[in-house]
């Protein structure tokens, strides 16, 4: 009995609470997001866009196939930690890429998180209305 060996490369990507554990297959282009395909997943042509970029730009578009498991955060915190993971594992394919994807933005982790709430205050920075008499 022989086994076939299915390589892949593979990098996690981290955006808001947002989590996505990507892998990049040798194929044809397709991307399939927690099992559903990226047109049902993001009905969003900007979102889209963001996911396939590290794609696009380095020209693999068609070259690798992608499967994503993502958790956590909403629709863009989504599309933008895929984008991250996809980033790190062509990093990971390709180590030559790393200068391409940086000029675009796509390296570093985008670090901005929801503030949280202080005590005595509305929100995180709002203050209660205030009144003279």
């Amino acid at each position: 009995m022989t086994t076939q060996q299915t390589y892949y490369y593979q990098g996690v990507g981290r955006r808001k609470t947002a989590v996505a554990r990507c892998r990049l297959y040798p194929g044809s282009g397709t991307i399939v997001i927690n099992g559903r395909r990226l047109e049902e997943v993001f009905p969003r042509l900007a979102h889209q866009a963001q996911v396939l970029q590290p794609l696009r730009v380095t020209g693999n578009l068609n070259r690798f196939n992608v499967q994503v498991k993502v958790e956590g955060g909403g629709i863009s915190g989504w599309a933008g930690a895929i984008a991250h993971g996809i980033t790190r594992a062509l990093i990971a394919a390709d180590a030559s890429l790393k200068p391409t994807l940086r000029k675009f933005g796509l390296v570093t982790r985008d670090a901005r998180v929801k503030e949280r709430k202080k005590y005595g205050l509305k929100r995180a920075r709002k203050a209660p209305q205030y009144t003279k008499r």
